[in-house]
């Protein structure tokens, strides 16, 4: 079969195994590419600081104009994708990451790096809905757990690689902030070429009526995966947000380092937990995954309170790799949950709902922890943040063991 007939039927239709294996893994390289610039400036906000004169506030400010532009892209495009295609979305989404990049390389103050993290936000919107649908598309119904575990892998070790590439090329090479962006143009250039030549199908009609532009949901009978799904995930991806925020802060101020090969290597070593993990229980049963996601954060939170107090590098690096398993296994979780019950001309869509409900508290809360840093200090800040996410993971892990009969869907 050629890629322009699989091109022209329904996203999903083929569940025979008739693409081959490698087109799976392929189909989730754009995800890693975006999201590689995703956290790409990590390292490099303490360069911008310096430079620039901005505080903690206005730091965690410019983090969230990347998840305000995310936000936003999930409004459009899970539905857009599902209607139109999931091509039709991630092009011009790699090419905004594009302008991103050129943005980051010129930026000469603050207006520019909001500027560079709004279409940063609008790119990984696009490719978290639509490419994690393409990834699913491509594998076929008979590799559903392939595609979740891919896909959702494919978001946190990108995530965990831009920090870390950053990081080593800012400090071993000249013009740091020009040079990170030249690197992530050249992948997200490949990612492109990926793109073009992914033998994934054009939906059938199967997008479902309503508005374009909406809050993204799943259909009847699938509300409480999604809830449970966005139960664990979003405490676990707003303990990594706090790592990639102020996780620099955090190694300068209270742990007597600037360095930014260690920060990127912090918040790789937080987004290769995360991605380690995931392999680890890919077998094991959703609620299990989901709970262990849970306690993963809740502990996560502990140690990040012990860093901050004990100004201890190993505590700090124990927090920001369980807020990473904590993500990722919240994140498979609520992906296999969705992709065994959601058919697939809705699946982009799922994948907004999924995502708008972890980014919201991702975005909200570590701005506030800034602000409330900038008045009474980075450790009471921390342990405050700490603390209150820590008891909702708790929460959250419960909420899973009484809704256990409906977190194992019918494969």
């Amino acid at each position: 079969m050629t890629e322009t007939t699989t091109e022209v039927r329904a996203p999903g239709a083929a569940g025979d195994g008739d693409v081959p294996v490698r087109w799976v893994w392929l189909a989730a390289w754009p995800v890693t590419a975006v999201f590689v610039l995703s956290n790409a400036a990590t390292p490099l906000y303490v360069l911008w600081q310096r430079e620039m004169g901005f505080s903690k506030g206005t730091l965690t400010v410019v983090f969230a104009c990347y998840i305000a532009g995310l936000l936003g892209s999930l409004l459009v495009s899970g539905v857009v994708s599902d209607r139109i295609g999931r091509k039709p979305v991630l092009l011009p989404a790699l090419g905004l990451a594009l302008v991103a990049c050129l943005v980051f390389a010129t930026a000469g103050g603050v207006a520019a790096l909001v500027v560079a993290r709004l279409c940063t936000g609008i790119a990984v919107g696009a490719v978290v809905s639509a490419g994690m649908a393409a990834v699913t598309d491509v594998a076929g119904p008979a590799r559903r757990r392939l595609a979740a575990l891919l896909a959702s892998c494919a978001m946190v070790f990108g995530a965990g690689l831009g920090p870390l590439l950053a990081g080593v090329l800012s400090e071993a090479l000249p013009a740091p902030t020009v040079t990170v962006f030249v690197v992530e143009a050249v992948l997200l250039a490949t990612a492109v070429v990926v793109v073009v030549r992914m033998p994934v199908r054009r939906p059938g009609g199967a997008g479902g009526g309503g508005a374009w532009v909406r809050v993204p949901g799943v259909p009847r009978g699938a509300g409480w995966q999604l809830a449970l799904g966005i139960a664990v995930f979003a405490p676990g991806i707003t303990a990594t947000s706090f790592v990639l925020s102020l996780g620099p802060s955090l190694l300068s101020g209270l742990l007597g380092t600037g360095s930014r090969i260690v920060s990127g290597a912090l918040a790789f070593a937080m987004f290769l937990g995360a991605t380690g993990v995931q392999f680890a229980v890919r077998r094991l049963r959703r609620r299990s995954v989901l709970v262990a996601g849970a306690g993963a954060t809740a502990l996560g939170m502990l140690a990040l309170v012990v860093a901050v107090h004990a100004g201890s590098v190993v505590a700090l690096g124990a927090a920001a790799v369980l807020a990473g398993g904590g993500q990722g296994m919240g994140q498979l979780g609520g992906l296999s949950l969705l992709n065994s019950t959601v058919p697939a001309g809705r699946l982009a869509e799922a994948n907004a709902a999924l995502n708008v409900g972890g980014y919201l508290p991702a975005g909200v809360l570590p701005v506030a922890v800034g602000y409330l840093s900038d008045g009474v200090g980075l450790t009471v800040g921390a342990t405050v943040f700490g603390t209150a996410l820590g008891v909702l993971a708790l929460g959250v892990g419960g909420l899973v063991l009484l809704g256990r009969g409906r977190v194992e869907p019918v494969e």
